[in-house]
């Protein structure tokens, strides 16, 4: 049986080789973390959220088009925000360790968020709060990307749920802790999250293998 490990503690195990294996191994990774920062503003100024910016691959790519935007990265790893901030001296971060879920963001101060690879982990209802708090926080007609992988079918959705609460129940785990365990919802069902958070125009713009998708939400 695999034990499950803190969503933080599994992060800063694996550490060293971390960018590698995300570029290498991750389906569509060669290609979207450009395409996702792409996406984000150009102007000189804007300000960014980064939902889960782990070691901040996708800032490589943003920062490379817009070297004066001004980034606030949230993520639970400490170890993963400090490789991040050794990359980008003299880049305005701000860098906030804890949940996304837990941290406030404000109200009408982004001009753009963005989330790479890492909501996967979370069941609808936290997602439903956590774009509500989101949709208040950008600035109207300021814009979410969301590039992440989804279940292929609603069986299969409904089996990574069932199969993290057996393992919690079998290691006799807290509900109230996160940990690292892929619970990908169908796309379709995290764009509609979205739009009853108040996003006005989701869509889909760009698919990475089978399941892999960038999506864009307007505010």
């Amino acid at each position: 049986m695999n034990r499950l490990e803190k969503m933080d503690d599994f992060f800063a195990a694996r550490i060293d080789g971390y960018d590698e294996h995300m570029k290498r191994d991750i389906e569509g990774a060669s290609g979207f973390y450009a395409y996702t920062a792409s996406l984000l503003p150009k102007g000189a100024g804007d300000e960014v959220l980064d939902l889960g910016c782990g070691t901040g691959l996708e800032l490589e790519e943003y920062f490379a088009l817009n070297p004066e935007a001004k980034v606030t990265g949230i993520d639970l790893s400490p170890v993963m925000l400090n490789a991040l901030e050794a990359k980008f001296p003299g880049k305005d971060l701000t860098l906030v360790p804890g949940s996304y879920f837990d941290v406030p963001l404000g109200e009408n101060r982004f001009d753009a968020a963005v989330s790479v690879e890492s909501l996967h982990h979370f069941p609808a209802e936290m997602k439903a709060a956590l774009y509500g708090k989101l949709y208040a926080a950008l600035k109207e007609g300021g814009v979410f990307v969301l590039t992440d992988y989804f279940a292929e079918s609603e069986e299969l959705e409904k089996e990574y749920f069932d199969n993290l609460a057996a393992l919690k129940s079998e290691q006799g785990l807290p509900e109230n802790e996160i940990y690292h365990y892929d619970t990908p919802l169908l796309v379709a069902h995290e764009m509609d999250i979205l739009r009853r958070a108040g996003f006005r125009d989701v869509r889909i713009m760009e698919q990475w293998g089978e399941s892999t998708f960038t999506v864009l939400a307007t505010a």
